[in-house]
């Protein structure tokens, strides 16, 4: 007997797709506890090919990842083989949380559809943990002072380019978004994504240069897209800071059914969807819009039980009963 939590299903699904966990999470933090290393296996097909997914988790290392028993190097090798959007009850709260929320489904969802993004996001993220390194290690070291523009001409170059790919990707998501939200809500409400980034690209280089000594006192730097967030606006509104939480809820879910449509619209696939307790969170309304909209997608949902809605209105194909957190087995094998 294991002990599995039906998170853990979808998580292990997600992880096999993207590499990465939907929660943010270390690889260390994903291995059970008191033990060193993990193994998902995952099968699925894809136009017709078989692929197999093995993906080796350990605490201390990097992660191994083999597609049909070929390790891989590069997280974008696998990227394309299954799409997914991951959609859970913290999902819902994604507008009124904080930015670091936004911008992570801005990283994850661009991460599946470019993989130029991927690298430009990679290479982005090292320059910034190498920068404030070296802003912090200034003080012992001010000769180190010098190699300061070598970096920031490397923060330019990746940063300009996630702005741009964050531009685009926003903007398609806005042609789809305002006639689902405007049907969700009733006909009553319009909704705008607006993007906010910390700085244009046109003039990134001279924001570096004005912040510089305020980078050096707080040993930090405070100029590019890992500071950027994304508005929602209703009517005109920012429901941030004025919507209501159902006009957030709303909101929340009219970006997820966009995502589907703009990866079907990129990939020319329909992504298969992880749902996870998120009809608990939602009322008869949203429940019916949402499962209308998904009843032609692949969709892996996990829910405490069986109630006369779901199955009343949802056709399921498969059904897998986890019993006080264990199944008999230690596969759990789901067909995509």
């Amino acid at each position: 007997m294991v002990p599995l939590w039906k998170t853990n299903i979808l998580e292990a699904v997600y992880v096999c797709s993207t590499t990465k966990s939907h929660k943010g999470s270390k690889d260390k933090e994903i291995v059970r506890f008191g033990e060193e290393e993990s193994h998902i296996k995952m099968t699925v097909r894809r136009d017709g090919i078989p692929y197999r997914i093995d993906m080796h988790l350990k605490k201390n290392r990097t992660k191994g990842v083999a597609v049909n028993g070929v390790p891989i190097k590069k997280a974008s090798e696998l990227f394309g083989i299954v799409n997914v959007i991951f959609f859970s009850p913290e999902d819902l709260n994604i507008i009124k949380n904080g930015p670091a929320e936004r911008r992570r489904f801005l990283d994850l969802e661009l991460c599946q559809l470019n993989k130029v993004y991927v690298y430009d996001l990679v290479q982005y993220n090292r320059v910034v943990v190498q920068r404030n390194r070296l802003l912090k290690e200034m003080d012992s070291d001010p000769s180190l002072k010098e190699t300061l523009n070598i970096w920031d001409s490397q923060l330019v170059r990746f940063g300009s380019e996630l702005i741009r790919l964050r531009t685009r990707f926003v903007e398609e998501l806005n042609e789809l978004i305002r006639e689902i939200h405007f049907h969700l809500s009733g006909e009553r409400e319009e909704l705008e994504i607006r993007y906010e980034p910390n700085v244009m690209p046109e003039t990134f280089e001279a924001e570096l240069s004005r912040n510089r000594n305020q980078e050096l006192r707080q040993r930090l730097t405070l100029t590019g897209p890992h500071r950027d967030d994304l508005n929602f606006i209703v009517n005109g509104a920012d429901i941030r800071k004025f919507g209501s939480q159902g006009q957030q809820r709303t909101a929340a879910l009219s970006l997820k059914l966009s995502e589907i449509e703009l990866v079907k619209r990129t990939v020319k696939d329909y992504p298969v969807l992880l749902l996870d307790d998120v009809l608990s969170e939602l009322d008869g309304k949203r429940q019916e819009h949402l499962l209308s909209e998904i009843s032609h997608i692949q969709t892996l949902i996990t829910c405490t039980g069986l109630d006369e809605f779901v199955n009343s209105r949802f056709q399921m194909d498969k059904i897998f009963k986890i019993v006080e957190g264990t199944v008999e087995s230690e596969e759990l094998c789901v067909q995509l």
